[in-house]
């Protein structure tokens, strides 16, 4: 198990320094490192639109819904868009936004149809989404905060739950699937940008439109626009990049064009007022466990050893440190179907971008990216160091939101390892805190590494 482990943690690494190395304009761009297969990614992308379809106010008009599709289906008709059952849905809604998800179902808005100045503008959009799209960016981010996720993934299967979507749905820090799913790192952007540029021009579109179009709203900005750039970061230099990458393409004329795009636009002026989307409503209310009194369990896997409150499950590889232990009642169904973690421990390992371990770093690039995907999480206090086995440690008071309702009191434990970051969450409504302070303290001086 070791030896997988150093196996693993090598692949990520590499995985991470090939990340940094700098594209050429006009080279190949492959899929970075991703866990899920195709066909999950499809899963996911169907699932979620699904549940999307619900939640949203779909456009009505045929025509309209009749032309983004039309136009989708034209640029994800090139090769480079791999054979993906691409779908595209206009929503009726003013932002200006449109957002892809893993295996094909896209999202555009009818506001950013109003704001385009032309059909080649959104059709660089779409062309950008389907480049996500074939890249597999939602779930390479997901991979690559796997050791973040899958907690509740383990914890959502152990539960019962037959909907991958589900599974991936939520600790009990509030890190939702569709956070990571749906925003975009730089380098994704960068990527999207260039591809976007190649599907473009093998259309007959000037791949320069999509990038003068995010420019516009780069320029504009304002808060029509702000759900699109949060989503989506300027990489940088964006016109300079994509026309770096049009003049490594064959010259042509780009004259595209359905002619319709006046009209659309006109149509979508006159769309109703959006339906107010259905509130989601919160899971059925559930009380926490009472606080465990009693004896204590030992877990032993091959990476560690941790006592744990007699009364509490282990969910996940007993074989690894990537477990979640909980009562059976600490594990919540919430409303959109997941699984939120509202009372235990969550075990696991993180690898810092860099590839380098310093426990105070690290530390902080861990609660940050927690903070991206979760606003509500905060720092609630100063982390205090100490040892744990032997080795430099750091825990750090946290608060959030229970599952529960009310605030939750979070613990995040650090610890710097050879094999990476171990990092140990407790989790637990704030109204226990004076019962789970020792239980929790108890955990981690319990723990014992291995290798």
């Amino acid at each position: 198990m070791r030896r997988k482990a150093r196996l693993a943690i090598t692949l990520v690494l590499a995985v991470f320094s090939a990340a940094c190395a700098a594209r050429q304009p006009g080279e190949l761009i492959q899929p970075g490192f991703n866990v899920f297969s195709k066909e999950q990614d499809v899963q996911i992308g169907q699932e979620a639109a699904q549940q999307i379809r619900g939640q949203v106010d779909v456009v009505e008009t045929r025509q309209l819904q009749d032309y983004i599709s039309q136009l989708g289906q034209r640029l994800a008709a090139r090769p480079e868009a791999d054979d993906y059952p691409y779908s595209f849905t206009l929503i009726n809604d003013p932002s200006i936004n449109a957002f892809a998800l893993p295996g094909g179902p896209i999202f555009v808005h009818s506001g950013l149809v109003e704001a385009a100045d032309n059909e080649a503008q959104v059709a660089g959009v779409l062309a950008h989404e389907i480049s996500h799209v074939a890249l597999r960016h939602a779930t390479n981010q997901a991979s690559k905060a796997n050791l973040i996720q899958l907690p509740a993934i383990l914890a959502g299967a152990a539960i019962g739950d037959g909907s991958l979507l589900a599974q991936l749905g939520q600790l009990g820090l509030g890190l939702g699937v569709n956070s990571i799913l749906l925003k975009y790192s730089r380098d994704a952007e960068t990527q999207a940008d260039a591809l976007g540029a190649r599907l473009m021009a093998g259309a007959g579109y000037d791949p320069l439109q999509m990038a003068r179009f995010f420019q516009k709203l780069e320029e504009e900005g304002g808060s029509r626009s702000l759900e699109f750039l949060s989503s989506h970061p300027n990489p940088g230099n964006r016109v300079r990049a994509v026309e770096a990458e049009v003049g490594t393409f064959p010259q042509r004329e780009y004259q595209a064009g359905t002619g319709r795009f006046p009209q659309m636009k006109q149509m979508v002026a006159q769309l109703p007022q959006p339906q107010r989307p259905q509130q989601q409503q919160t899971a059925a209310a559930v009380s926490p466990p009472s606080p465990p009194t009693g004896n204590f369990r030992r877990l032993e896997t091959n990476a560690l050893a941790i006592d744990y409150p007699n009364g509490w499950q282990v969910f996940g590889d007993r074989g690894s440190a990537v477990v979640t232990i909980a009562p059976r009642e600490g594990l919540v169904r919430t409303a959109s179907g997941g699984t939120a973690i509202g009372y235990g421990a969550v075990l696991s390992y993180y690898y810092p971008s860099s590839g380098r371990i310093d426990l105070r770093r690290s530390t902080q690039e861990l609660i940050a990216q927690l903070g991206s995907i979760n606003p509500n999480l905060r720092v609630n206090g100063n982390a205090r160091a100490l040892r744990i086995d032997g080795s430099p440690a750091l825990l750090t008071p946290l608060s959030g939101a229970s599952p529960y309702g009310g605030p939750e009191a979070n613990f995040l434990l650090t610890v710097a390892r050879p094999q990476g970051l171990f990092y140990v969450v407790f989790v637990g409504p704030r109204s226990h805190l004076p019962q789970l302070e020792g239980i929790f303290n108890q955990m981690l001086q319990s723990v014992r590494f291995r290798g």
